[in-house]
């Protein structure tokens, strides 16, 4: 497993170790609205969690998400054969290289980048039950800016270089030699673009004892523009999820269960249809009457079967933790969060972050 880092097991001592908000004023957000930033499956329909703030019949909301990851996932055959070439310095990979790679024994696969993901979510209330969204994201993949500073903090705390040094920093570079599948890019295969847009339905009608509350919702992922590489499928995705909350007076509880049928992808690396389950379980704290913490676990199943690889951590479940500070000024909602992979290292980011600003009517915020 994964070391966690320095500076996230200190901001969750900090956060966690402060005196719970007595304020009357104070207010729980639920989850964390962050998806999977996984290239594996980044383009399935990914259910978002589910907040905790309801607003009024006939209003309105909307929430701008930015998210930021960096992905060094790599086989452990090309592992070997990158740190086997560190003495030799860094260098832009070459189609010696990619041979190379292509002809070590079994199934192997090098995914170097950094990509940025701006979500935009509208949210309408119809009734006191009824509440519709639709969320516009678009996408920048890039060699980015962090593989100098989780190099660093590699060699601070003694880990692996997992071959990083013997490549060139900030570049993209994306291999795949997979037995459904071969598909090399060296530098940025696309610039980024629009991905296809999600309507959603979500319902709270449900009736629970004490201070637990229930919602469902049902999404869709409509391809508007048809299938473009690295940007759509060109499929139909569509998911169920059920979000469980229990909320205190400063504390909230949290369990989302989604299922999406995922229609598959035929481009890069080939995807059967299929549905995957995703669980996510969180705690929300109030740490002052506008300054709250969130801590949620992601647990999600791969997009891989036997079909397309027999490679064990690409069929490997996906294991993500997050951490989270949110605050709250007037009826605007700002959040800046962190996320790691737990295990299976090679199927998920390295690390991500997110910066988020919501805006709420006034009066929803102050229930």
């Amino acid at each position: 497993m994964k070391k966690l880092p320095a500076a996230t097991l200190m901001l969750a001592g900090l956060a966690f170790g402060m005196p719970i908000a007595h304020a009357e004023d104070g207010q729980l957000y639920g989850l964390l609205r962050s998806r999977d930033l996984t290239p594996f499956g980044f383009l399935r329909l990914d259910m978002r969690p589910a907040h905790a703030v309801s607003i009024e019949p006939g209003n309105w909301a909307f929430e701008t998400e930015l998210a930021y990851q960096n992905t060094w996932a790599l086989s452990p055959e090309v592992e070997k054969y990158l740190t086997s070439r560190e003495s030799l310095g860094r260098h832009d990979l070459t189609a010696a290289d990619v041979q190379a790679i292509r002809d070590l024994p079994g199934e192997n696969y090098l995914l170097d980048l950094e990509l940025a993901l701006l979500d935009v979510t509208f949210h309408y209330k119809f009734s006191n039950v009824f509440t519709g969204y639709v969320i516009a994201s678009g996408v920048s993949f890039q060699g980015g800016f962090l593989d100098s500073t989780i190099e660093g903090f590699h060699d601070t705390f003694g880990f692996s270089s997992f071959g990083r040094p013997a490549v060139s920093k900030n570049q993209v570079n994306l291999i795949y030699d997979l037995k459904s599948s071969q598909y090399t890019s060296l530098g940025t295969p696309t610039d980024g673009g629009l991905l296809d847009p999600t309507f959603g339905l979500r319902y709270t009608g449900w009736t629970l004892p004490g201070r637990w509350h229930l919602s469902t919702e049902v999404a869709v992922k409509v391809p508007i523009a048809g299938r473009r590489a690295l940007l759509s499928t060109g499929r139909t995705d569509y998911g169920v999820q059920m979000s469980l909350q229990r909320k205190g007076d400063h504390h909230g509880f949290y369990v989302d269960a989604a299922a999406v049928y995922y229609d598959g992808s035929t481009q890069v690396a080939a995807q059967e249809p299929q549905w995957i389950p995703t669980l996510i379980v969180g705690y929300e704290r109030m740490l002052t009457a506008r300054t709250n913490v969130n801590l949620q676990a992601y647990l999600s199943q791969s997009v891989y079967s036997h079909q397309e690889t027999d490679l064990e951590e690409l069929l490997g479940l996906k294991y993500q933790y997050s951490i989270g500070i949110r605050h709250r000024r007037n009826n605007f909602l700002f959040t800046f969060g962190i996320t790691e992979n737990l295990q299976n290292v090679n199927n998920t980011p390295d690390i991500g972050f997110q910066l988020g600003l919501a805006w709420v009517p006034l009066s929803s915020l102050s229930r």
